[in-house]
């Protein structure tokens, strides 16, 4: 806890957006961290509130209290001992966690909660900004050996555990840089790759080896598994893998996308939201691309009302789109949550990302019925798009006579969700599957993470599907703490 009567005496303090006219004009991060004394102020909030939900509301299980109290004793160092027992990437999640431990706070019953995401955020940029966060080298090396495939948060965390265990980890990333969706899904203004950069050089001095442009097995040839980003130079099999390592884990991303498949859907300007973000990031690092996908100057339709097509929002209005609107198939949610009924849990309810206010038509219970090409030149072009009302009656979406309408679209981005891992990844390696198509593996006893193929693991995106970056670094720790029970007999790593 903070002070004990902070949260009576101090209002919540809220980090500090660059104005939308000024970070519009440029790809850098414009959330100004807490400054030192309002991130103790802040921190005093926290109250003695007996059983901390915020605990459990956190994936990870961040010890929240007592960060809060170290800093508001002004023990920063300590403060960021605690956070990283619990999570090796605070700047990933207090930079782009939606914060479902705020959600739960107990405080948050009848006044605003703990800015918890933002004390967090302070507390790690000012580690690396001190020379706190430095590489941990294990005590001793094992002379076991584990692969772990794809670099996203699960991957990187998994890896870093298993390397202070003291195995020798591989990370292979199919891609030209690690990071995976923190690298090629998250734009740069809402976390710059800097932050994954000296992690992974952290990684690196702790002992894990990188390699890049390796994709292990095939992608899909058609289809939506093929639009998946994949720059890979070089191929390796399952086989090579289970032959060269004592133990594989697979972290990869739930990247296989829901799909629209409306009349129209075959037209030239009709993407998968991540056929359109990482282009833009490559862009941003340096690369020269020669048919990247833009806005500039479209009238574009973000059909998906998630986090992912608040990120293309974001990204057209940077590159000057001419319009951008979003519809979401489901009803406009209330303005707030009923707190007595859903606390301590995520609750439902409209939430406005800092891209909406940037410029965004929203429109809710709208479902599309068909591309419409233009003419001439432009016949194999989206120009239109018709779509009308629906309402959800017993579960069941109806459309609403009369509704129908069209609206100018030049450019359409599928922000849907996405449905599960790229199935022939899994299949390559025999892997068992769940209902939902992802790898079948359970977390609670001692094979917790294991698939049916011996010595091959799976966690994150790839066993629980489309999720958070905190829950994928919490399987990802999880993962790294069985694969270690059952290389070694018997693990250390904390759960």
């Amino acid at each position: 806890m903070g002070k004990i009567t902070g949260f009576m005496e101090f209002e919540r303090q809220e980090e500090q957006y660059e104005a939308p006219a000024v970070r519009l004009k440029h790809w850098k991060e414009f959330v100004h961290e807490l400054p030192e004394d309002k991130a103790k102020t802040q921190a005093g909030r926290c109250m003695d509130c007996g059983i901390p939900f915020c605990n459990n509301g956190c994936p990870v299980n961040n010890i929240i209290p007592d960060f809060n109290d170290l800093v508001w004793q002004g023990d920063w160092k300590r403060a960021l001992d605690v956070l990283h027992s619990t999570n090796n990437f605070p700047e990933f999640t207090g930079r782009i966690c939606p914060a479902p431990c705020e959600a739960a706070c107990t405080l948050g019953i009848n006044e605003a909660p703990v800015g918890i995401k933002s004390i967090e955020h302070a507390i790690i940029d000012r580690g690396w900004n001190e020379g706190w966060v430095t590489p941990q080298l294990p005590a001793h090396k094992t002379g076991k050996t584990v692969a772990v495939v794809g670099s996203g948060p699960a991957g990187l965390a998994a890896a870093q555990q298993l390397a202070r265990a003291g195995h020798a980890v591989t990370v292979f990333e199919k891609n030209d840089r690690a990071g995976g969706l923190l690298r090629y899904g998250i734009p740069d203004f809402k976390m710059e790759k800097s932050h994954i950069d000296r992690r992974i050089a952290q990684m690196q001095a702790e002992g894990v080896t990188f390699r890049t442009g390796v994709l292990v097995a095939e992608l899909p040839k058609d289809g939506p598994g093929a639009t998946v980003a994949n720059w890979a130079k070089e191929t390796l099999t399952p086989a090579q893998l289970q032959a060269d390592f004592d133990a594989v884990l697979l972290t990869g991303g739930a990247e296989f996308p829901r799909d629209l498949p409306v009349p129209g859907r075959e037209l030239d300007g009709i993407h998968f939201a991540m056929e359109f973000l990482p282009l833009q990031n490559k862009v941003n690092a340096g690369d020269k691309l020669k048919n990247q996908i833009t806005a500039t100057g479209k009238h574009v339709v973000v059909i998906g009302g998630g986090d992912t097509g608040s990120d293309c929002v974001g990204t057209s209005n940077r590159h000057g789109a001419a319009s951008v609107t979003q519809f979401e198939v489901m009803p406009q949610p209330p303005e707030a949550e009923n707190k007595p009924l859903v606390w301590p849990y995520w609750p439902i309810k409209l939430r406005t990302s800092s891209s909406h206010e940037e410029g965004c038509s929203r429109d809710w219970a709208v479902a599309t019925k068909e591309f419409i090409p233009g003419t001439g030149k432009d016949k194999n072009k989206v120009k239109q798009i018709k779509a009308c009302r629906v309402e959800w009656k017993d579960g069941r979406m109806q459309e609403v006579p009369g509704s129908e309408f069209t609206l100018p679209a030049d450019l359409v981005l599928l922000a849907m969700g996405f449905v599960h891992p790229v199935g022939s990844v899994l299949d390559a390696f025999g892997i068992d599957k769940d209902a939902r198509g992802n790898a079948k593996a359970g977390t609670e006893d001692e094979t917790g993470y294991a698939t049916n193929v011996p010595k091959v693991y799976a966690a994150g995106d790839m066993r629980r599907g489309q999720s958070l970056v905190v829950w994928a670094i919490r399987e990802g720790r999880q993962a790294a703490r069985e694969i270690d029970r059952f290389l070694m007999g018997s693990t250390v790593l904390p759960r």
